[in-house]
């Protein structure tokens, strides 16, 4: 690869210790830091008069638990809110009185709606295709049903899918794919780091913006912690690259924290859209990964389908502007006829509809013959865990690989607390030997796959913005099966025995913090 082939806007390591203390970031951490101090100390000036009002604070927190108990909450987040009620009356009553308020999700929330609403003629009438005698029996027009209630999310032929098994495979097709770009190039990811990968894209995407293609890069502000500094968008700019950042860092102690931009979305000229659980970052290409071998999974599409990933783009894209537009989604991209149907779908956590988690158990309820999953986490609430453990329980092949090699200690001390339950009820564990699984995979029955951004974890399930493919009966559905029994036989079993030779750590840490699972 030689050095003109890629472009790089930083020098070095930008996010080394002094820049951070002296960065924006340092300083939001700094004022939260104190923020919490204050609050600290005005409850310790408060708790020198407890006789006081005691019984204030008991009457207070039984209006609390009504309202916990009676409120639309995931059961096991409302366990957590009791114990941490039970441990910490007042702080713990004024933390879940802010979070259920929510003041900054719902003027959001609302402006998503209207362009959910607006973007619905931008996608036409599609409900001839939900007729067709193959999609009733199937019970796919009451998946677009349930789907659309929500969000835009119509069934589409006419699709060609491409499977990719890795990061480095789909980075290659990526590279072929943005040099055709003609009108525009649409990015929304979770991560975007500086490296081999990023910089050989940013090349291309540099050299189509000084031929007049649209090129707009969309990232989650998380990215401003680690990987970024403050200032890239305006790097971008610089290029002739449009740049927004979602929900960065911001100096007071906020819920727009809990609500991220998890998607991975590239979307050319209409034409194609990359989806899936690959980031723009060298160790999703095993470069430099420090987890053994990286295994991640992407799908292509190529075709009319990709006109609902064009729509997500923009819907999270005209948040803040004024006038919506969404002239680049209305054409449909028809070339040759494929078989199957396939429905990209997004995931807003703000209209507490948890379309991941329902389309999850919808295929573990259908399923005839077996269930094949992919996942870096496995964080189950107990519906998810439920409807794995019934599957198993009524015949259905259910096998989960999850990373040999944990990317984080306490994710994986979490998911070591359900395996007991799940092997019990005949479900297979494995792990992945060489490394780490950051696909996010469910494939059944020969007929069904999702392939996206929606991992088995709270976080994914109800806090961030996903995205996914749902395929049925496409011609790479016999690719994702074939790529997860491959990587099936690099993996090792997990039974009740092996479990034994895990570390103490591991199984006092996973059920300390069990309890706390639905807040991480």
């Amino acid at each position: 690869m030689g050095q003109n082939d890629e472009l790089k806007l930083l020098n070095g390591k930008n996010r080394r210790l002094l820049q951070l203390i002296f960065s924006r970031t340092g300083i939001v951490m700094l004022l939260m830091l104190l923020e919490i101090v204050i609050l600290a100390g005005i409850f310790h000036f408060f708790s020198a008069y407890f006789s006081l009002f005691i019984s204030a604070q008991y009457i207070f927190s039984i209006a609390m638990v009504l309202y916990l108990f009676n409120c639309s909450m995931e059961s096991s987040a409302k366990i957590t809110w009791l114990f941490l009620l039970m441990l910490f009356p007042v702080p713990s009553s004024i933390m879940l009185f802010f979070v259920r308020r929510d003041p900054v999700h719902r003027a959001v929330k609302e402006r998503i709606g209207e362009l959910i609403d607006e973007s619905r003629s931008a996608a036409g009438d599609r409900s001839e295709i939900l007729k067709r005698d193959e999609v009733t029996d199937s019970g796919l027009d009451n998946l677009v049903e349930y789907l659309n209630r929500s969000a835009v999310s119509p069934l589409y032929g006419n699709t060609d899918v491409r499977y990719f098994e890795s990061g480095e495979k789909k980075f290659e097709a990526l590279l072929e794919e943005l040099t055709k770009a003609e009108k525009f190039i649409f990015l929304e990811y979770f991560i975007i780091s500086e490296g081999d990968m990023w910089g050989r894209i940013l090349k291309i995407l540099a050299d189509k913006a000084k031929t007049g293609v649209d090129v707009r890069v969309m990232y989650d502000g998380t990215c401003e912690l680690t990987r970024l500094p403050r200032d890239y968008p305006k790097k971008l700019e610089a290029l002739g690259i449009k740049c927004k950042v979602w929900m960065p860092p911001m100096p007071f102690v906020t819920t727009q924290y809990n609500y991220r931009d998890h998607r991975k979305i590239l979307v050319i000229d209409g034409k194609v859209a990359f989806n899936g659980g690959i980031n723009l970052a060298d160790e999703y290409i095993n470069s430099g990964s420090r987890l053994g071998h990286w295994k991640d999974t992407a799908v292509m599409l190529k075709g009319d389908a990709v006109q609902s990933f064009t729509l997500m783009f923009l819907q999270m894209w005209n948040i803040d502007e004024e006038n919506a537009v969404f002239t680049e989604a209305e054409t449909v991209y028809m070339e040759e006829k494929h078989n199957g149907y396939v429905i990209p779908y997004g995931d807003c956590p703000l209209d507490r509809d948890h379309v991941g988690e329902n389309v999850y158990m919808d295929i573990l309820f259908k399923a005839k013959d077996y269930v094949h999953i992919m996942t870096p986490y496995l964080i189950l609430d107990n519906e998810l865990e439920n409807a794995l453990t019934y599957a198993a329980l009524r015949g259905i092949d259910v096998k989960i690989i999850i990373p040999g090699i944990p990317d984080k200690k306490i994710p994986y001390s979490l998911a070591r607390t359900h395996f007991r339950a799940l092997l019990r009820a005949g479900v297979k564990l494995y792990r992945y030997t060489p490394g780490f699984v950051h696909a996010k995979v469910f494939v059944n029955d020969n007929e069904k796959a999702v392939v996206g951004s929606i991992n088995c974890d709270y976080r994914s399930l109800y806090h961030n913005f996903e995205c996914a493919t749902y395929m049925y009966r496409t011609s790479c559905i016999k690719d994702i099966e074939e790529d997860f029994m491959n990587t099936l036989d690099k993996c090792s079993e997990i039974t009740e025995e092996s479990m034994k030779k895990d570390g103490i750590l591991y199984k006092i840490t996973g059920k300390v913090l069990k309890v706390f699972a639905p807040l991480m």
